[in-house]
């Protein structure tokens, strides 16, 4: 089958049209003489941009409606950031490609230092509760406040109300030329990321094989073993937006380092270990892993 016209399928936001460039760009010069569109499509979590993100579910928050419009053949594509989508996916679709992955870390963005220098009752913008209960991990003196909107909203918010620092993913940052913005790049020993951060991901119809193919390029084989493990930990763990749960994958000298973290919402108590392994196992691992958090503890943290 030629193909000689591609629909892309993305959210609205500043960042997802810039990633949604980024990989047409790709596309088009891979493949000069194809005409690709890109069809912005407003999804739930946009249309409330004032609730706590742990109100939501998954399922519904930034990808129902591109996959609906999947699912309907309206697009031939969508592109979504990886920790948007949930670990289950329906099943007449699939995720057709993995990009290579930008910076994972989360960052800080501040008024009055590093996290470490921040004083005593600072307000720091997240409406993330991975992110809330790490930070209290390191800083119980802190005080967590929900922010929501796109990037852009966020610094305006920090910049104009009663936020000391907001935390961000570094690579939305980075991909919106705003790297200067960065205060500090939390390390991973402090705060680890949600799983997919940093990656995108190609979702296309599970029986559109021809597209698959032709969207195979932008595979890249470490971010998908990573990103792919963090998934299997995430899923295995059961866990929603409704509670803190991290994971990041590492390839390391060929072979698959792999963290997983469980925590309480007020950060007092942290379940966190790592594994690692031959990269072919990286779904063996990832089950291993979260088998062994929840037996450390994790599952009384769960039923909190």
């Amino acid at each position: 089958m030629v193909i000689t016209k591609l629909r892309l399928g993305t959210r609205k936001s500043p960042l997802a049209l810039k990633q949604s460039d980024w990989v047409k760009a790709q596309i088009v010069k891979k493949y000069p003489l194809l005409e690709v569109k890109i069809i912005k499509i407003k999804t739930y979590g946009d249309k409330l941009p004032d609730k706590p993100l742990r109100e939501f579910s998954k399922n519904d928050m930034f990808i129902k409606e591109i996959e609906e419009a999947l699912l309907k053949e309206e697009i031939d594509i969508g592109v979504h950031s990886m920790k948007d989508v949930p670990v289950t996916i329906p099943d007449e679709l699939c995720i057709a490609a993995i990009t290579e992955r930008e910076d994972p870390r989360d960052v800080l963005i501040s008024k009055r230092g590093k996290l470490k220098e921040l004083p005593h009752n600072s307000i720091v913008g997240t409406s993330s509760l991975r992110r809330k209960a790490q930070i209290l991990n390191s800083r119980k003196d802190l005080l967590i406040k929900d922010i929501r909107g796109n990037v852009d909203t966020r610094l305006k918010k920090l910049e104009n109300e009663d936020y000391d620092a907001i935390v961000l993913a570094a690579a939305g940052l980075i991909r919106l030329g705003l790297k200067d913005k960065i205060t500090e790049y939390i390390s991973t020993d402090i705060m680890l990321p949600d799983a997919g951060q940093g990656a995108l991901g190609i979702e296309t119809r599970n029986d559109d094989t021809d597209i698959q193919e032709f969207v195979s390029f932008l595979n890249n084989r470490e971010s998908l073993i990573a990103v792919s493990a963090e998934r299997v930990f995430t899923k295995k763990i059961g866990a929603s937006c409704r509670f803190p749960v991290a994971a990041y994958g590492e390839v390391l000298n060929k072979k698959l380092k792999l963290t997983g973290l469980v925590a309480t919402k007020d950060g007092k108590k942290v379940i966190r270990d790592s594994m690692e392994g031959e990269i072919n196992s990286f779904e063996e691992i990832g089950i291993r892993l979260a088998e062994k958090l929840l037996e450390n503890g994790g599952k009384e943290i769960l039923r909190i």
